[in-house]
């Protein structure tokens, strides 16, 4: 919305300031922080009123984790409404790249919110049928990638890109949309499984997205893309506000989530930035660098899926509880202890995703 301000610059002066996107994705920053800020603790306030005995705690989970009952959750109101408002206010709203990302968000957090407003009102950890949200999280990624290759430079339409590898494309062709689906859910539900501790999963979508917020400015200038050997994606360069108003929305949820946790985002938060992130990653063309940078959320869900058929396969366990940072609680590791180790993990494949970007 601001952007439009620009119509009264000349050329120079402050509105010019509002042309830059670097200069929107500070002002995206900081709105979203000050709005988590402010509004957080009345949220709080409110959820855990009308929560009364708030998110069922399992009871085959780590024993530390029963003093954690009556915590509210559905903190992911806060991360959305800050993110929601800071991209309309900051993003350019004639930018397709921009919806499609910010839709995406937004109808995966309704999933997620329907899914624990049913763990609430039935006091257990079951929620919503995993069929139905698995069926609303595939239509919606579909249309998001459909409309995204809309949008994509026909030279790159249904193609997808190596890291490390200049001209390297397959073109999967009709099969490039069910490959989206699987990115878009995938990341959704692979953050899912990481929420399961005070601060683990904020911070980690805060290092991925501010790692894609740089991948989308790098990819949306056809100069620094040519220069770096990476195809360009013009348009992407405006999801540089909406990564940094996750950064914010998720600094201001982080200074109520911080052990011991005030509010759980819970799958409405989740779900909805996992769903972002695999939604950048789309658009972008930068989907298996999405499985570098977002590694970790990966370790989670292989965690699980190994647990599973392996103990279908031989009724034993590989881990003594998935997701693996459950593992690590069993073996008597402190929870600051795993969520600040998994934090640096984060970052160090961050920094490994953003080198493929010079690596060519």
């Amino acid at each position: 919305m601001f952007f439009w301000l620009t119509e009264f610059s000349d050329g120079g002066g402050f509105f010019n300031l509002f042309t830059y996107i670097t200069f929107r994705a500070g002002g995206a920053f900081a709105t979203a922080l000050i709005f988590g800020f402010i509004f957080g603790r009345p949220l709080i306030d409110l959820l855990r009123r009308k929560q009364g005995k708030g998110q069922p705690i399992r009871d085959d989970g780590p024993q530390s984790h029963l003093a954690k009952a009556g915590t509210p959750t559905m903190g992911g109101i806060l991360i959305l409404s800050a993110l929601i408002v800071s991209t309309l206010l900051w993003a350019r709203l004639d930018n397709p790249f921009v919806w499609i990302v910010l839709l995406v968000t937004i109808a995966f957090g309704l999933i997620g919110f329907a899914d624990d407003y049913a763990k609430i009102t039935k006091q257990n950890t079951k929620g919503v049928s995993s069929r139905i949200r698995m069926g609303l999280g595939l239509l919606i990624a579909g249309l998001a990638t459909y409309a995204a290759s809309m949008f994509h430079p026909a030279a790159l339409a249904n193609q997808l890109a190596f890291p490390l590898f200049k001209d390297l494309l397959l073109n999967l062709g009709i099969f490039f949309v069910p490959f989206g689906m699987i990115v878009i859910v995938g990341s959704a539900n692979a953050v899912n499984l990481t929420d399961g501790l005070d601060g683990l999963a904020i911070m980690p979508v805060m290092i991925a997205a501010g790692a894609f917020g740089i991948i989308a400015y790098v990819v949306g200038s056809s100069a620094i893309a040519n220069d770096l050997g990476v195809h360009p994606v013009p348009g992407t360069a405006e999801l540089l506000v909406f990564s940094a108003g996750i950064f914010g929305a998720g600094l201001g949820f982080l200074w109520y989530n911080a052990p011991p946790a005030a509010v759980f985002m819970g799958d409405t938060g989740s779900l909805a930035l996992g769903g972002a992130l695999g939604a950048i990653a789309v658009s972008t063309k930068h989907e298996i660098v999405l499985a570098i940078v977002g590694g970790l959320f990966v370790l989670e869900a292989l965690s699980v899926i190994i647990q599973v058929l392996y103990y279908k396969r031989t009724k034993k366990r590989v881990f003594l509880m998935a997701p693996i940072h459950h593992h690590f609680e069993k073996k008597g590791w402190a929870e600051p202890q795993i969520v600040i180790r998994f934090w640096i993990i984060s970052l160090i494949l961050a920094m490994i995703g953003l080198a493929t970007l010079k690596v060519r």
